[in-house]
C-alpha cells in the first residue's frame, strides 16, 4: 500500500527536476575529477564529499521537520546503499574520461541489469519482449565503448559497471518499495553511505581547494534534492509511468557537457544512446502493461 496519495502530474515535476539535478551532479563529479577546479580528486573522495554533504543537508531538514523515524530495515537499507555507494563512486570515476551523455545513457542500463538480476534473486519472469529490450540496451552500450583499437572507450567499462552495480541496488529499492517513509529512506541511506565513503576515503584523501570544497558541498546538496524528488516522484504514481520520464537527464547531460566542457556528441554517441533509449523505453513499456 502506498504512503503518498497519487498525484501523476506532480510525479512528472519531481521527476524532471531530479533529473535536472542528477545531471548537473555528474557536472561537478567531471569538474572535480580532472584539473578544472584543482588536482583532480579520486572518484573516492568525490562520492565521500557527495554523502557527507547530502547527509549535512537531509539532517538538517530533519532536525527542523522532526519526522518519526520508525523501525527501518536495516538489513535491505544497508544493501541498498552498499550498492548504491559502489555505483555512483564508478560512475564519477566514468564521468572524467567520458563524455557526460555516454555515461548518462550506458547508465540507463541498470533497470536492463536489474531485470536480469531479478530472475534468480526474486523469481521474475521474463518475457520475449523484455529479452529484447535488455538485448538492444546493450547493443546500445557495445556502441558507446567503441570497440576497435583506435577509439575503445575503457572508461566505459566503469560506467558499465556502475550500471551493474545499481541494477543490484534496484533489488534492493524494490524490497523497500512502500514499506518505509521517504524521507525516513533518504536519510537512512545518506547516513549509511557517509559511513561507508568515509572508511573507503581514508587512504586517498587530500585537501581540497576552496574552489573544490564548494562543488562537493554543491554535488551533496544537488544529489540530496534529486534523490528527494526522485523518491517523492515514485511515491506518487507507478513506477512504471514515471520512470520513463528520468531519461530525460541524457538530455541535460548533453546540454552542460556541451555549454560548460564544450563536447559536442558525435554520431556514435547518438547512434548509441538512441538504441540505449529505446530499449530502456521498451522495457519500462512492457513493465507497465504487465502491470496494467
Amino acid at each position: 500500500m502506498s504512503l503518498r496519495v497519487q498525484n501523476p502530474p506532480l510525479a512528472v515535476a519531481l521527476m524532471l527536476t531530479a533529473t535536472a539535478f542528477i545531471a548537473g551532479t555528474m557536472v561537478m563529479a567531471k569538474s572535480l575529477g580532472t584539473d578544472l577546479l584543482g588536482p583532480a580528486l579520486h572518484p573516492l573522495q568525490v562520492s565521500h564529499g557527495r554523502f557527507l554533504f547530502a547527509f549535512a543537508a537531509i539532517a538538517t531538514a530533519a532536525s527542523v521537520f522532526r519526522p518519526k523515524i520508525a523501525n527501518p530495515h536495516w538489513g535491505l537499507h544497508i544493501g541498498r546503499t552498499v550498492f548504491g555507494w559502489g555505483g555512483v563512486t564508478l560512475m564519477f570515476a566514468a564521468v572524467a574520461y567520458i563524455p557526460l551523455s555516454d555515461a548518462t545513457a550506458i547508465s540507463f542500463l541498470n533497470p536492463v541489469f536489474g531485470m536480469l538480476l531479478a530472475i534468480p534473486l526474486l523469481g521474475e519472469h521474463v518475457g520475449r519482449w523484455r529479452w529484447l529490450a535488455a538485448f538492444m540496451a546493450l547493443m546500445g552500450a557495445l556502441i558507446l565503448l567503441r570497440p576497435g583499437p583506435d577509439t575503445f572507450q575503457a572508461a566505459g567499462l566503469l560506467a558499465l559497471g556502475a550500471a551493474m552495480i545499481m541494477g543490484m541496488e534496484l533489488i534492493f529499492i524494490k524490497k523497500l518499495a512502500n514499506r518505509e517513509p521517504s524521507f525516513q529512506i533518504l536519510l537512512v541511506n545518506n547516513a549509511i553511505g557517509l559511513c561507508i565513503a568515509t572508511l573507503a576515503v581514508l587512504p586517498v584523501w587530500v585537501m581540497p581547494t576552496m574552489a573544490q570544497w564548494g562543488a562537493l558541498a554543491g554535488l551533496g546538496f544537488l544529489m540530496a534534492t534529486a534523490q528527494a524528488c526522485f523518491v517523492n516522484a515514485v511515491a506518487r504514481a507507478d513506477a512504471s509511468f514515471v520512470t520513463p520520464f528520468s531519461y530525460v537527464t541524457l538530455i541535460f547531460a548533453t546540454l552542460y557537457d556541451l555549454l560548460i566542457f564544450n563536447v559536442w556528441p558525435d554520431w556514435v554517441s547518438g547512434l548509441g544512446a538512441l538504441i540505449i533509449l529505446s530499449g530502456a523505453s521498451l522495457l519500462a513499456w512492457r513493465e507497465r502493461r504487465i502491470r496494467a
